[in-house]
């Protein structure tokens, strides 16, 4: 299984928003459907709730390809 790492810069994104953030969906609604049948994993388990808030340390698995999502690094201001 392929794993690869996703930074986002937030505590947490959907998960049907970071579908569409790995181009894994072309759509919202594209997410929705692939959710709801049932072959999104998350941290191994399945998940159909596509509001589900995945945050930096979750692993989600779709179609033998797998999301490890990370946090962006702060940036402090320069002085």
């Amino acid at each position: 299984m392929m794993e690869q790492a996703i930074v986002i810069d937030s505590d947490f994104i959907r998960l049907d928003a970071l579908m569409k953030l790995a181009n894994w969906a072309n759509s919202g609604g594209e997410a929705k459907h692939l959710i709801q049948e049932g072959g999104v994993r998350v941290n191994g388990t399945a998940c159909l709730e596509r509001s589900k808030k995945i945050r930096p340390g979750d692993r989600v698995s779709f179609a033998a390809k797998t999301l490890l999502v990370t946090r962006a690094a702060a940036v402090s201001p320069k002085q």
